[in-house]
């Protein structure tokens, strides 16, 4: 049996969650950098008297750089290795998130979350990749849900840091910016404590080491190995490229989900990172906007549970496309809300189905890749996806004289296209990573 085989084998063991939470926690960390900008813009609009367009700009170079970090964490990580480039991304956007906190002038605060980005970017496909080609193949998907789930935890983590912490005083975006600084420290416990991909050590001509690696896994579980692998010997890949990606066999997969990333990261960010910000202009206080968003964000854990439980019995592509289609129909409900309770209810709603979602993403994209591109295609479809978070936090500003109700309709029509381009992606449930 060669190492993939006796890796899919496997039950789920402490390794396995000790990898997950590993991940997941500097996963959380992410979400709670991403979520904390939401709730800072509203108050540096006030204390530095902000336009919405400035305000904008500030999400947007976080965005930019995700998406040129997105595409360079994955060539990387499939050059020098998973564990690696998720180690030097946690460090890069932990020092940078906690240089912000320092910022003086819009301009340094700009080009800083542009730094943020390049970190943050790279390393959430990496992670993904990481986890995906260590997962038993019968439960691979539901495990990747699992550690899409830290999102919420860091979102909420923002929402409460963003209740508490920001209204304090006129410094409070500040100190919100310092924790996120936590990162930093985060990176040296994940650069020892996890192991590189056994998949890329066999790319590599590494056999050696994915041999311990995979040995360290049966022990776990309590059974024993088979014999030598077949890749003790291997020879290594040649350099990933994005080129690669367009192949034949490949360009239609690589389209498809650059397309749903897209779609749904034009909804997602364009609705969430102002979601504070439209509360406010609505005529809701800074604070009770805070709380409501505090109480949307509490519905994106179950929805994370639901997608959970379906991807590995309906699938991959049931799972995205219903999740889809409820974000599309959760917001035209909130285009429709007026009264504080249909707010609050249309926006958990919104948030458990587009959460969901995005833990199905998160599954489906690795597998579309072989080993060796892996890396490659994930960053590929984040980075274009990208592209979209940049333009959706500019274009809210632009429509909002337009009303709230403009914005909601717009965000359910991306929802709705990417349901309809999921569709038509491959189902790989239980398969092996080839």
């Amino acid at each position: 049996m060669n190492h993939a085989a006796r890796l899919d084998r496997l039950p789920f063991t402490r390794l396995h969650a000790r990898m997950v939470v590993g991940s997941g926690v500097g996963w959380a960390l992410d979400a709670m950098d991403v979520g904390l900008i939401s709730f800072i813009i509203v108050q540096l609009r006030h204390v530095w008297q902000l336009s919405a367009t400035t305000a904008g700009w500030i999400a947007s170079a976080g965005f930019a750089g995700m998406a040129i970090g997105a595409s360079l964490g994955g060539l990387l990580a499939d050059r020098i290795g998973r564990r690696q480039v998720f180690a030097w991304t946690l460090l890069v956007y932990g020092l940078a998130t906690g240089g912000s906190a320092l910022s003086a002038t819009v301009g340094v605060l700009i080009a800083l979350r542009f730094v943020v980005g390049l970190g943050l970017g790279a390393e959430l496909p990496v992670a993904s990749t990481l986890v995906s080609e260590f997962a038993p193949a019968r439960i691979r998907g539901r495990v990747i849900v699992v550690l899409e789930a830290f999102w919420a935890v860091g979102w909420t983590l923002a929402a409460l840091i963003g209740y508490f912490v920001v209204p304090a005083d006129g410094a409070g975006w500040r100190w919100a910016l310092a924790l996120g600084a936590v990162p930093a420290v985060y990176a040296l416990v994940i650069r020892h404590g996890l192991p590189e991909s056994v998949r890329f050590l066999d790319r590599r001509g590494r056999g050696d080491e994915a041999e311990r690696i995979v040995v360290q896994f049966e022990r776990s579980a309590g059974v024993s190995a088979p014999g030598p692998a077949v890749e003790a010997a291997g020879t290594p890949d040649p350099p990933a490229r994005t080129a690669a990606l367009w192949a034949p066999g490949l360009r239609t997969r690589s389209a498809l989900i650059g397309l749903v990333w897209f779609c749904v990261n034009f909804s997602y960010y364009g609705a969430f990172i102002w979601l504070p910000s439209l509360l406010v202009n609505s005529g809701i206080s800074i604070t009770t906007s805070l709380k409501y968003t505090l109480f949307i964000t509490l519905a994106q854990l179950p929805g994370y549970a639901c997608a959970a439980f379906t991807i590995e019995k309906w699938g991959r592509r049931p799972t995205l496309g219903l999740f889809l289609a409820g974000s599309a129909v959760a917001a035209g409900l909130f285009a429709l809300a007026h009264a504080p309770w249909a707010v609050i209810a249309a926006g958990m709603t919104l948030s458990f189905f587009n959460l969901g979602a995005w833990g199905a993403l998160y599954a489906t994209t690795p597998e579309l890749f072989p080993t060796h591109l892996r890396g490659a295609g994930a960053g590929w479809a984040a980075g274009f996806g990208r592209i979209a978070s940049i333009i959706a936090p500019l274009v809210v500003p632009l429509l909002i004289g337009y009303g709230m109700a403009t914005l909601f309709v717009m965000f359910g029509v991306s929802f709705l296209v990417a349901c309809v381009l999921s569709l038509a992606l491959p189902e790989l449930r239980g398969t092996s990573l080839t």
